[in-house]
């Protein structure tokens, strides 16, 4: 039976990126199975589409390759100069989502540290990690929380980069390109073979020492130390691109599942509301960014924006943008909320905690 569900959640999949593509719709092969396989999960119920999490992995195996062949000495230099405004920017940002946490919880009545929990970019497993240690946090609204709002940046960010406001434009393949992209499957061999047991070998082990976002963050150091060794990676068809992106979208679009809310209007509503406003914080800072820094807007953008680092890699390698600058800051990001960030909210919550005693003793 699970074989039907994993054939129908990939014809849907394909469906979705074909459909995308032929409407011209920016990262067709992400969103589009995405969004088809999220309507066909709610419309087919004889038959229930299924995404296996290992699909999902090899998805994200193929895309740390990409990200990791963007690594260079050059970029490590970057990192370097970079790491001031680093620094800066990802504070300022996690100052944001705690305001909008506070104004969210303010206004709607909910519960603080479950809000914060759900409103930290980038960090769904860190946080849910977190929230299984802490008392009183409803997990169920932090995870919605956070699938949500990525899947919306996945969705809103390539419509604000494709738009007159970033004066970007969709790159569209010149012709021959579809033999040349034929003509580069050969290519991979055998190299790809080294890079393809190292990389799994890598996932599995930053798996097993439940390193945060392993298959993706394993698959990329193991990557840039060979390709800097002098063990030369090949460039990817873009097909094998497409693949990549669809394992990745059809998983997306089956993990949000509104329908296990209480309250699905009100939590549905805020998990909006914070996700936009995140995003126009992400605006104003990759502003900043771009006037600390001689980078183009779009660039700076996707450094900032408070989605996955994989979807914004993604992203940037359709638009043709710096894919080095934007994983440094996606990595720094990932790498301060897995260090810093749950120490920090432990503090914050044991303090909110000894003032409610304090209050309720008074």
């Amino acid at each position: 039976m699970k074989w039907v569900q994993i054939l129908l959640s990939v014809v849907l999949a394909v469906i979705g990126g074909f459909l995308f593509q032929w409407i011209h719709c920016p990262i067709p092969w992400l969103l589009g199975p995405m969004i088809v396989v999220f309507a066909g999960s709610r419309l087919f119920t004889a038959v229930k589409p299924y995404w296996p999490g290992p699909m999902r992995d090899t998805g994200m195996i193929i895309v740390a390759y990409l990200l990791g062949l963007s690594f260079t000495l050059d970029t490590f230099r970057l990192i370097g100069k970079q790491l001031p405004s680093m620094i800066l920017l990802t504070v300022l940002l996690l100052i944001c989502s705690y305001l909008i946490a506070w104004l969210v919880a303010k206004f709607s009545g909910l519960d603080f540290p479950t809000i914060l929990m759900g409103s930290i970019p980038g960090g769904l497993n860190q946080m849910i990690a977190l929230a299984e240690e802490i008392k009183g946090v409803d997990l169920t609204v932090i995870t919605f929380m956070q699938i949500s709002r990525i899947i919306m940046i996945i969705f809103f960010v390539p419509l604000l980069i494709f738009s007159p406001l970033f004066g970007t434009s969709l790159q569209h393949s010149p012709p021959g390109a579809e033999s040349a992209a034929a003509a580069s499957w050969g290519g991979l061999f055998p190299h790809i073979l080294v890079y393809a047991v190292v990389c799994t070998g890598c996932a599995l082990l930053w798996k097993k020492i439940k390193f945060p976002t392993a298959f993706l963050l394993g698959p990329m150091f193991a990557t840039i130390v060979l390709h800097l060794s002098g063990f030369s990676g090949p460039a990817l068809p873009p097909s094998l691109v497409s693949i990549s992106q669809l394992l990745i979208g059809g998983y997306l679009g089956l993990i949000l599942q509104p329908e296990k809310l209480k309250n699905k209007f009100k939590i549905i509503v805020l998990a909006l509301m914070s996700g936009i406003a995140l995003l126009v914080c992400s605006v104003v800072l990759s502003l900043i960014l771009t006037g600390l820094h001689t980078i183009p807007l779009s660039t700076s953008f996707l450094s900032l924006s408070p989605g996955a680092m994989d979807q914004m890699g993604i992203i940037a390698k359709e638009l043709d943008a710096d894919l080095s600058f934007v994983t440094c800051y996606q990595l720094f990001r990932t790498l301060f909320i897995f260090l810093v960030v749950p120490p920090v909210l432990k503090v914050i919550f044991k303090g909110m905690l000894r003032r409610r005693a304090a209050e309720m003793a008074s």
